[in-house]
Protein backbone atom coordinates (compact mmCIF):
# COMPACT_ATOMS: atom_id res chain seq x y z
CA UNK A 1 0.00 0.00 0.00
CA UNK A 2 1.10 3.54 -0.76
CA UNK A 3 1.66 6.19 1.89
CA UNK A 4 0.34 9.73 1.45
CA UNK A 5 1.12 13.25 2.59
CA UNK A 6 -1.88 15.49 3.30
CA UNK A 7 -1.15 19.23 3.36
CA UNK A 8 -3.43 21.94 4.64
CA UNK A 9 -3.09 24.99 2.39
CA UNK A 10 -3.45 28.31 4.20
CA UNK A 11 -0.52 29.13 6.52
CA UNK A 12 0.93 25.67 5.81
CA UNK A 13 1.83 25.77 2.11
CA UNK A 14 1.16 29.47 1.59
CA UNK A 15 1.56 32.32 4.04
CA UNK A 16 -1.97 33.77 3.74
CA UNK A 17 -5.57 32.83 3.12
CA UNK A 18 -5.80 31.46 -0.43
CA UNK A 19 -9.35 32.75 -0.83
CA UNK A 20 -8.64 36.27 0.42
CA UNK A 21 -5.42 36.45 -1.61
CA UNK A 22 -7.50 36.88 -4.79
CA UNK A 23 -9.57 39.80 -3.55
CA UNK A 24 -7.88 42.39 -5.83
CA UNK A 25 -8.22 40.21 -8.93
CA UNK A 26 -11.89 39.56 -8.17
CA UNK A 27 -12.43 43.29 -7.65
CA UNK A 28 -10.82 44.05 -11.01
CA UNK A 29 -13.09 41.46 -12.63
CA UNK A 30 -16.15 43.20 -11.21
CA UNK A 31 -17.07 40.58 -8.60
CA UNK A 32 -16.35 42.82 -5.59
CA UNK A 33 -17.09 46.45 -4.81
CA UNK A 34 -14.53 48.73 -3.16
CA UNK A 35 -16.08 48.46 0.30
CA UNK A 36 -15.94 44.67 0.24
CA UNK A 37 -12.39 44.78 -1.12
CA UNK A 38 -11.24 46.87 1.85
CA UNK A 39 -13.04 44.63 4.35
CA UNK A 40 -11.39 41.54 2.89
CA UNK A 41 -8.01 43.23 3.14
CA UNK A 42 -8.59 43.73 6.86
CA UNK A 43 -9.76 40.13 7.20
CA UNK A 44 -6.59 38.89 5.48
CA UNK A 45 -4.39 40.84 7.88
CA UNK A 46 -6.31 39.52 10.88
CA UNK A 47 -6.08 35.95 9.58
CA UNK A 48 -2.31 36.14 9.05
CA UNK A 49 -1.75 37.54 12.52
CA UNK A 50 -4.22 35.50 14.56
CA UNK A 51 -5.54 32.60 12.48
CA UNK A 52 -9.18 31.54 12.68
CA UNK A 53 -11.11 29.74 15.40
CA UNK A 54 -14.03 27.39 14.82
CA UNK A 55 -16.58 30.17 15.30
CA UNK A 56 -14.67 32.45 12.93
CA UNK A 57 -14.49 29.71 10.32
CA UNK A 58 -18.24 29.27 10.55
CA UNK A 59 -18.78 32.99 10.02
CA UNK A 60 -16.38 32.91 7.07
CA UNK A 61 -18.34 30.02 5.55
CA UNK A 62 -21.63 31.87 5.87
CA UNK A 63 -20.18 35.10 4.52
CA UNK A 64 -18.51 33.34 1.60
CA UNK A 65 -21.67 31.63 0.35
CA UNK A 66 -23.57 34.92 0.53
CA UNK A 67 -20.81 36.90 -1.15
CA UNK A 68 -20.29 34.59 -4.14
CA UNK A 69 -23.96 33.89 -4.90
CA UNK A 70 -24.51 34.55 -8.61
CA UNK A 71 -20.81 34.43 -9.55
CA UNK A 72 -19.85 32.26 -12.52
CA UNK A 73 -17.83 29.27 -11.31
CA UNK A 74 -15.79 28.81 -14.49
CA UNK A 75 -14.88 32.50 -14.58
CA UNK A 76 -13.61 32.36 -11.01
CA UNK A 77 -11.38 29.36 -11.78
CA UNK A 78 -10.12 31.06 -14.93
CA UNK A 79 -9.18 34.19 -12.98
CA UNK A 80 -7.33 32.08 -10.43
CA UNK A 81 -5.46 30.12 -13.12
CA UNK A 82 -4.46 33.22 -15.08
CA UNK A 83 -3.15 35.15 -12.06
CA UNK A 84 -1.29 32.42 -10.18
CA UNK A 85 2.11 33.93 -10.95
CA UNK A 86 1.01 37.30 -9.66
CA UNK A 87 -0.76 36.14 -6.51
CA UNK A 88 0.79 32.91 -5.30
CA UNK A 89 4.50 33.13 -5.98
CA UNK A 90 5.43 35.51 -3.17
CA UNK A 91 3.31 33.53 -0.70
CA UNK A 92 4.60 29.95 -1.04
CA UNK A 93 6.73 28.61 1.80
CA UNK A 94 10.04 27.20 0.58
CA UNK A 95 9.93 24.64 3.40
CA UNK A 96 6.56 23.37 2.16
CA UNK A 97 7.89 23.04 -1.39
CA UNK A 98 10.78 21.03 -0.04
CA UNK A 99 8.45 18.64 1.77
CA UNK A 100 6.15 18.25 -1.23
CA UNK A 101 9.14 17.46 -3.44
CA UNK A 102 10.56 14.98 -0.94
CA UNK A 103 7.25 13.15 -0.55
CA UNK A 104 7.00 12.90 -4.34
CA UNK A 105 10.51 11.47 -4.49
CA UNK A 106 9.63 8.94 -1.80
CA UNK A 107 6.69 7.79 -3.93
CA UNK A 108 4.03 9.12 -1.57
CA UNK A 109 0.73 10.42 -2.86
CA UNK A 110 0.55 14.15 -2.12
CA UNK A 111 -2.86 15.70 -1.43
CA UNK A 112 -3.81 19.30 -0.61
CA UNK A 113 -6.72 19.45 1.84
CA UNK A 114 -8.29 22.89 2.19
CA UNK A 115 -11.44 24.63 3.31
CA UNK A 116 -11.04 27.06 0.41
CA UNK A 117 -13.24 26.55 -2.69
CA UNK A 118 -12.01 23.92 -5.11
CA UNK A 119 -11.97 26.52 -7.90
CA UNK A 120 -9.09 28.17 -6.05
CA UNK A 121 -7.37 25.08 -4.67
CA UNK A 122 -7.34 23.00 -7.88
CA UNK A 123 -5.38 25.50 -10.07
CA UNK A 124 -3.04 26.27 -7.20
CA UNK A 125 -2.39 22.57 -6.69
CA UNK A 126 -1.57 22.07 -10.36
CA UNK A 127 0.82 25.01 -10.16
CA UNK A 128 2.64 23.31 -7.28
CA UNK A 129 2.71 19.94 -9.01
CA UNK A 130 -0.08 18.45 -6.87
CA UNK A 131 -3.02 16.99 -8.77
CA UNK A 132 -4.95 15.53 -5.81
CA UNK A 133 -7.01 18.02 -3.83
CA UNK A 134 -9.78 17.87 -1.26
CA UNK A 135 -11.55 21.22 -1.01
CA UNK A 136 -14.88 22.91 -0.39
CA UNK A 137 -17.38 22.49 -3.22
CA UNK A 138 -19.87 25.33 -3.57
CA UNK A 139 -23.27 24.50 -5.06
CA UNK A 140 -24.10 25.85 -8.53
CA UNK A 141 -27.26 26.16 -10.56
CA UNK A 142 -27.81 24.77 -14.07
CA UNK A 143 -26.03 27.79 -15.57
CA UNK A 144 -22.86 27.25 -13.52
CA UNK A 145 -23.55 30.15 -11.16
CA UNK A 146 -23.02 29.78 -7.42
CA UNK A 147 -26.41 29.29 -5.80
CA UNK A 148 -25.47 30.22 -2.25
CA UNK A 149 -25.26 26.63 -0.94
CA UNK A 150 -22.44 24.20 -0.23
CA UNK A 151 -22.27 20.65 -1.57
CA UNK A 152 -19.22 19.72 0.53
CA UNK A 153 -17.49 21.74 3.24
CA UNK A 154 -13.90 20.58 3.75
CA UNK A 155 -13.53 21.51 7.38
CA UNK A 156 -12.80 19.72 10.65
CA UNK A 157 -14.17 16.16 10.73
CA UNK A 158 -15.21 16.26 7.07
CA UNK A 159 -11.55 16.58 6.07
CA UNK A 160 -10.85 13.37 7.97
CA UNK A 161 -13.87 11.68 6.39
CA UNK A 162 -12.63 12.62 2.91
CA UNK A 163 -9.15 11.32 3.73
CA UNK A 164 -10.52 7.98 4.90
CA UNK A 165 -12.63 7.72 1.74
CA UNK A 166 -9.63 8.49 -0.45
CA UNK A 167 -7.57 5.92 1.45
CA UNK A 168 -10.09 3.20 0.67
CA UNK A 169 -10.42 4.19 -2.99
CA UNK A 170 -6.69 4.68 -3.50
CA UNK A 171 -5.41 1.80 -1.33
CA UNK A 172 -3.48 4.17 0.93
CA UNK A 173 -1.80 3.19 4.19
CA UNK A 174 -2.81 5.94 6.60
CA UNK A 175 -0.65 4.52 9.39
CA UNK A 176 2.42 5.42 7.30
CA UNK A 177 1.01 8.68 6.03
CA UNK A 178 1.69 12.30 7.05
CA UNK A 179 -0.59 15.27 7.70
CA UNK A 180 0.63 18.87 7.95
CA UNK A 181 -1.46 21.74 9.32
CA UNK A 182 -1.32 24.97 11.30
CA UNK A 183 -4.80 24.86 12.82
CA UNK A 184 -6.38 23.10 15.78
CA UNK A 185 -9.50 22.67 13.66
CA UNK A 186 -7.51 20.16 11.59
CA UNK A 187 -6.86 17.79 14.50
CA UNK A 188 -9.31 15.19 13.05
CA UNK A 189 -7.28 15.17 9.81
CA UNK A 190 -4.03 14.87 11.74
CA UNK A 191 -5.32 12.06 13.93
CA UNK A 192 -6.34 10.14 10.80
CA UNK A 193 -2.69 9.44 9.95
CA UNK A 194 0.29 7.91 11.69
CA UNK A 195 2.53 10.95 11.30
CA UNK A 196 0.85 14.26 12.16
CA UNK A 197 3.06 17.36 11.98
CA UNK A 198 2.09 20.79 13.32
CA UNK A 199 3.25 23.62 11.03
CA UNK A 200 3.23 27.22 12.30
CA UNK A 201 0.65 25.99 14.82
CA UNK A 202 -1.91 28.19 16.51
CA UNK A 203 -1.94 28.18 20.30
CA UNK A 204 -4.36 25.27 20.71
CA UNK A 205 -2.66 23.08 18.12
CA UNK A 206 0.75 23.78 19.66
CA UNK A 207 -0.55 22.64 23.03
CA UNK A 208 -2.07 19.53 21.44
CA UNK A 209 1.14 18.72 19.56
CA UNK A 210 3.26 19.14 22.68
CA UNK A 211 0.90 16.92 24.69
CA UNK A 212 0.87 14.21 21.99
CA UNK A 213 4.56 14.46 21.13
CA UNK A 214 3.86 15.49 17.53
CA UNK A 215 6.68 17.24 15.64
CA UNK A 216 6.33 21.02 15.36
CA UNK A 217 7.73 22.83 12.32
CA UNK A 218 8.09 26.56 11.75
CA UNK A 219 7.84 27.62 8.09
CA UNK A 220 9.20 31.15 7.70
CA UNK A 221 10.41 31.64 4.14
CA UNK A 222 7.82 32.71 1.53
CA UNK A 223 9.59 32.62 -1.83
CA UNK A 224 9.16 33.63 -5.44
CA UNK A 225 8.97 30.45 -7.49
CA UNK A 226 10.90 32.06 -10.34
CA UNK A 227 13.97 32.34 -8.11
CA UNK A 228 17.08 31.07 -9.84
CA UNK A 229 20.01 29.78 -7.83
CA UNK A 230 23.48 28.55 -8.51
CA UNK A 231 24.72 25.23 -7.25
CA UNK A 232 23.16 24.30 -3.92
CA UNK A 233 23.95 20.97 -2.29
CA UNK A 234 21.16 18.39 -2.29
CA UNK A 235 19.50 17.74 1.11
CA UNK A 236 19.37 14.27 2.59
CA UNK A 237 16.26 12.15 1.82
CA UNK A 238 13.09 12.28 3.87
CA UNK A 239 13.36 10.27 7.06
CA UNK A 240 10.71 7.80 8.14
CA UNK A 241 8.90 9.97 10.71
CA UNK A 242 8.62 13.72 10.35
CA UNK A 243 10.82 15.30 7.69
CA UNK A 244 13.80 17.14 9.14
CA UNK A 245 14.24 20.65 7.75
CA UNK A 246 17.93 21.31 8.28
CA UNK A 247 19.00 24.58 6.66
CA UNK A 248 15.44 25.10 5.50
CA UNK A 249 16.04 28.32 3.62
CA UNK A 250 18.75 27.05 1.28
CA UNK A 251 17.16 23.63 0.88
CA UNK A 252 13.77 25.11 0.15
CA UNK A 253 15.07 27.50 -2.46
CA UNK A 254 16.88 24.67 -4.21
CA UNK A 255 13.60 22.78 -4.40
CA UNK A 256 11.88 25.87 -5.76
CA UNK A 257 14.13 25.75 -8.79
CA UNK A 258 13.62 22.04 -9.38
CA UNK A 259 9.85 22.27 -8.82
CA UNK A 260 9.51 25.16 -11.26
CA UNK A 261 11.45 23.27 -13.93
CA UNK A 262 9.27 20.22 -13.43
CA UNK A 263 6.11 22.28 -13.90
CA UNK A 264 7.30 24.23 -16.97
Amino acid sequence: MQAAAFFDLDKTIIAKSSTLAYRRQLYQAGFLNLSTLLKLGVAQTFYVLFGASHDQMERIRESLTTLVKGWDRDTVERIVSETLDEVVEPLVYAEALFLIDEHHREGDRVVIVSSSPIEIVRPLGRYLGVTDVIATELATDRDGLYSGGIDFYAYGPTKADAIHKLAVEGDLDLSRSFAYSDSFTDVPMMEAVGNPVAVNPDRDLRAKAEAEGWPIKEFKLPVNMRTRLGDVSRPSPLVSTAAVLGSAALIGLAIVLRSRKRLS
